[in-house]
């Protein structure tokens, strides 16, 4: 627990926290209110923990600067000038602000965040650990909340938002994924190890104008005994060390035990069709295949979709959590030690690099036998938010588990919005080396096709079943029709794996 958790602001007053929001809302103080202020430069730098530019931008003296100054910059603002702005009776008596003589200083980094449909929602975290920066984290304390990271955005991004009775969200944190749940959740549940944290998400829910959250304490699944749930996401402290010293980032168990621990318990607690949702960190380990490794871990009874979109070896891995914990700034020797620390514990087990990805379950149907387990590695830009193409993957999963060769070419498809066609070959040559269909959005994937596969999806438009067209192509061809649709159904199954086609409708081919 961390030594500061008295200086928390209360969380049971919805009366201030609600009249703070109608303030903070008076005074622009939102995503946009920053951005218009500030100017994208400065505001990207308050981003990266730079305060320099917010600094020399706020040298005014409108509610809007004063409030920059004080929750983002935390600086003491002049407390005449402050009750101007803010309810500050009320917010000193809350515990959201506290006296420094004739000056009032926050007590906790309140930060603006724009939600998915233009919400304007507030986040709650320590002072100093909004974002870490270069400079690492602004508190070593090992019960310390941080607040909206790149991590927390990305699992936000991809999480699956259809409506849904019940979410948990398993090592709240600051509180983000529950607001976000919130809004497409009858119920939301959320966890943490650390009541600090637990406290921090009642602030972040309250002041975000969203109905509180079932709030429990304790590790992984203990909290939630054998309830089971429609979502499920986490953003785990995944980070493999050399035992945990911060409640926010390192596991705590050997390697990479608890994000394996967490997957594989995800079984037990989804309902049928529910979506579990994880970033998480993975060895790969000398002699083993990391895609195996990874297929280990998903639960019996869950189909899976993981991707793998970094890799580091174990020296870029270990430099960059010290940097983030501030290492470097101690002394040398104390910073060789951790490094070296770190080294034997990844030489001990034979860990030459360390993956980051996201994991995705969905709770099959008790028909299906076999289930799909999808481990591949994607490390290229993709355009988020994801969740939709996340849900129309396992949409296309269970359309081709229900069709076998014969009834693929009884179907007709059509051709997903924005993919282009690039041919690569060398200048002057009279053919193409080979064919490549590249996706403009969603997870902007890129494909090699042969000349039929080019073909085939270039007619595909809804209208015709995949057989006539494979016979038309073979009469263009030369080719015979039988062979042409014995060989081309398994590519046909890759475009509408990977989303260059989709399904329309079955026809009389």
């Amino acid at each position: 627990m961390s030594s500061t958790a008295a200086a928390l602001p209360t969380a049971d007053r919805h009366d201030v926290a609600a009249a703070l929001r109608d303030a903070l809302l008076r005074a622009e103080f939102t995503s946009d209110g920053l951005l218009d202020l500030l100017g994208a430069p400065a505001y990207a730098a308050l981003a990266r923990s730079e305060t320099v530019p917010a600094l020399r931008a706020t040298r005014g003296d409108s509610p809007l600067e004063t409030l920059v100054r004080l929750f983002l910059l935390q600086q003491p603002v002049p407390r005449a000038r402050l009750a101007e702005v803010l309810p500050l009776d009320a917010c000193l008596d809350g515990g959201w602000l506290r006296p420094s003589g004739d000056e009032v200083a926050a007590v906790v980094d309140v930060r603006p965040y724009g939600g998915p449909d233009g919400e304007d929602w507030y986040i709650v975290s320590d002072l100093g650990c909004a974002v870490g920066g270069a400079g690492g984290i602004g508190s070593r304390e090992e019960g310390v909340v941080l607040g909206v990271g790149g991590a927390s955005m990305t699992l936000a991004g991809i999480t699956v938002r259809t409506p849904v009775a019940s979410a948990l969200d398993l090592g709240t944190g600051s509180g983000i994924q529950a607001l976000h749940a919130a809004q497409h959740a009858t119920q939301v549940t959320a966890t943490d190890l650390n009541s600090r944290a637990l406290h921090i998400t009642a602030l972040t829910l309250a002041l975000s104008g969203v109905r509180a959250a079932d709030l429990r304490e304790g590790s992984l699944y203990e909290p939630v005994g054998e309830a089971t749930y429609d979502l499920i996401v986490s953003n785990p402290p995944f980070v493999i060390s050399p035992g945990a010293r911060l409640t926010y980032r390192d596991g705590g168990m050997g390697g990479d035990d608890l994000c394996r621990t967490l997957v594989q318990g995800a079984g037990e607690h989804l309902n049928e069709g529910g979506y579990a949702q994880f970033l998480a960190n993975w060895q790969h380990v000398d002699g083993e295949e990391w895609t195996e490794r990874l297929r280990s871990w998903v639960p019996r009874g869950c189909d899976a979709w993981i991707v793998q979109r970094e890799v580091q070896d174990v020296t870029q891995y270990a430099e960059l959590w010290l940097r983030d914990a501030g290492d470097h700034r101690t002394d040398p020797a104390e910073y060789a030690a951790r490094y070296d620390a770190w080294l034997d514990e990844f030489e001990a087990h034979k860990v030459r690099s360390v993956g980051f990805g996201w994991i995705t379950l969905r709770k099959a149907a008790a028909a299906h036998a076999e289930p799909s387990v999808v481990v591949e590695e994607w490390p290229h830009p993709v355009e988020q938010p994801l969740g939709e193409a996340v849900r129309a993957h396992f949409a296309r999963v269970d359309w081709l588990r229900t069709h076998d060769d014969a009834a693929l070419l009884e179907a007709s498809f059509r051709l997903s919005g924005e993919v282009v066609q690039e041919q690569v070959g060398l200048p002057g040559a009279e053919d193409p080396e080979h064919v490549v269909l590249r996706q403009g959005r969603g997870m902007r994937r890129a494909t090699k096709v042969d000349t039929v596969g080019a073909g085939f999806a270039g007619v595909c438009d809804g209208t015709l079943s995949a057989g006539r067209i494979l016979d038309a192509i073979a009469q263009l061809m030369g080719e015979e029709p039988v062979l042409l649709r014995d060989r081309t159904p398994a590519q046909i199954r890759t475009l509408v794996e990977q989303g260059f086609l989709e399904p329309v409708a079955d026809t009389a081919g």
